[in-house]
């Protein structure tokens, strides 16, 4: 960044360090559970104010420190995963949790890179650091098998009018603005205070136009969709069936399980005559294809109820001679029948497979089940009442391209069942529910989700949430879902708008170094060194 004229503070030692860290701090007080999103628009002042006179290596490394404070403070459930559930202790746990923290915190590094190696070739910070931010978090989003949780736009879940923009931009759009506020709002404070910089009018002025620009397009949004669009309606029953995870795969506690599932399905069905009752990941802990006594029972119910009921059951195939276990969800029509089956396609590393097992046999699951899980081979939507349903396993809810790859083969409602017990009490199941609601915006259908120990809730075209239960008890929601317009401009442009951003800030700090370069001497014999 450029020098101040005055004796800058962040010259003594360690105040950079420090103001990194508070940069990471606000990041982390932004999302749930604290949920102080409007620190997101101020979160990355002080980050920049510590870039000031860094060189390109010192900036990458005060981004290290920003993101590393965020995403250590941001997943700490981590631990709770990895030592309560995947039974490792806490002096291998801890580690862990750093790595993955360090890991995303590599992003925000670049990003801060990008941002002072740009400024010292003369390219505006307004300009490159949203466009160098954005294209880092997407890289993140899939390198790796990606891992795209909580972007700084993830923030801004209860904020509808500023992210119905997603179905255009994606989440990155809601994170472009954020740090361009923050660019906008530093040079601000920096002219204030003395620096002998003119204010950023220019800069401000391109803020205020997209700011507008994003929230007249947001109540416009919102009130288009006030009209309630043609389609079918479905009426749904979302159980929460609060199963504790130290129990939930043993043989012994299968009889209560299912009657727990049985009853809170009765209690729903005295409440409205569901067309849909949904239980979570896993709800059925056995293998359903074996159609033994428990998967009589769960067909015996849907007759009984005269519904139709969509549950998480482990699933097996033979691929290539040797039998493949799946994450799978089941449909049941209201005669019992199997209607059909969707299964994971995104797993979780090292919690459902190993990566590399061949290379890393010492590597042992962190969290026990089945076996070692496959990936489903094709999306599938299954069909309830007439309406075709996506279904998103667990995690697979923070990637907006299964949600997008899900309506576009014919889905139009939304199905996340997930166990998120093994976060514990921790922030975890309300980040998870943030970042779900986002893929309702972007592909303009409504998303219900059912959790084991929650939070299970009905979330609709425009990200509105509207119910959640509580962590760890039994519960019932029941509610009313109608068929996606499936006409979200993102699911046909994808996430353009973050590979936009990415290839342009790499082509303009090609075309900087290039100009740059040219401007250098060549020195030949004769001349001075």
């Amino acid at each position: 960044m450029k020098k101040l004229s005055v004796v800058s503070m962040t010259a003594l030692p360690g105040v950079p360090v420090a103001l990194a860290l508070c940069s990471g701090l606000l990041t982390a007080l932004s999302f749930p559970k604290v949920e102080l999103s409007f620190l997101a628009w101020i979160a990355l002042i002080p980050l920049l104010t510590a870039l000031e006179g860094q060189t390109p290596r010192a900036a990458f490394r005060l981004g290290f420190i920003a993101g590393l404070t965020a995403y250590a403070g941001l997943l700490y459930w981590v631990i709770i995963v990895m030592t309560e559930y995947g039974h490792l202790p806490l002096f291998a746990g801890i580690p862990l949790w750093l790595l993955l923290s360090c890991w995303l915190a590599l992003f925000s590094g670049a990003a801060s890179w990008a941002a002072v190696l740009g400024e010292r070739w003369g390219i505006k910070a307004a300009l490159i650091f949203p466009l160098a931010w954005v294209g880092a978090d997407y890289l993140r989003s899939f390198l790796l098998t990606g891992f795209p949780w909580t972007m700084l736009g993830h923030s801004q879940y209860r904020l509808l009018p500023l992210i119905q923009v997603s179905d255009l931009t994606g989440v990155y759009g809601v994170t472009a603005l954020i740090v361009l506020a923050n660019v906008v709002l530093y040079r601000i404070l920096r002219a204030v205070a003395g620096a002998r910089v003119p204010y950023p009018a220019k800069s401000a002025a391109v803020l205020v136009l997209a700011l507008a620009g994003t929230l007249w397009y947001g109540f416009h949004r919102l009130n288009l969709n006030q009209i309630p669009p043609a389609g079918t309606t479905l009426k749904v029953a979302l159980i929460q069936g609060n199963i504790d995870q130290s129990v939930k795969w043993s043989p012994a506690f299968l009889d209560a399980t299912l009657d727990i599932y049985s009853t809170l399905t009765r209690q729903a069905a005295t409440q409205t005559r569901p067309d849909l009752v949904v239980w979570p990941e896993s709800a059925a802990p056995f293998f359903f294809q074996d159609d033994g006594p428990p998967s009589q029972r769960i067909r015996g119910l849907a007759r009984e109820l005269d519904t139709a009921i969509l549950f998480g059951s482990p699933a097996l195939e033979q691929r290539n001679g040797r039998t493949a276990y799946l994450n799978s969800a089941f449909l049941l029509d209201r005669r019992g029948n199997l209607l059909g089956r969707s299964d994971k396609m995104h797993l979780v590393p090292f919690g459902e497979y190993v990566p590399l097992a061949r290379l890393l046999p010492f590597v042992k699951k962190l969290v026990h089940g089945i076996g070692d899980f496959v990936p489903g081979r094709e999306i599938r939507p299954l069909n309830a009442s007439g309406l075709p349903l996506g279904i998103l396993v667990c995690y697979e809810a923070i990637f907006p391209e299964l949600a997008r790859q899900h309506v576009a083969s014919g889905s139009r409602v939304l199905v996340n069942i997930t166990n998120d017990a093994w976060f514990g009490r921790s922030s975890a199941p309300y980040q998870h529910l943030a970042m779900a609601a986002f893929r309702a915006v972007e592909t303009r259908t409504p998303l219900v989700r059912a959790a084991n120990t929650g939070i299970t809730a009905l979330v609709d075209q425009n990200g509105h949430i509207k119910g959640m239960t509580p962590l760890f008890k039994e519960a019932v929601m029941v509610g009313e879902v109608r068929s996606g317009s499936a006409g979200a401009p993102y699911l046909l442009i994808g996430d353009l708008f973050a590979r936009g951003c990415l290839l342009f800030c790499v082509l303009i700090l090609l075309v900087q170094w290039r100009r740059n370069t040219n401007r250098i001497p060549r020195v030949t014999k004769g001349d001075a060194p």
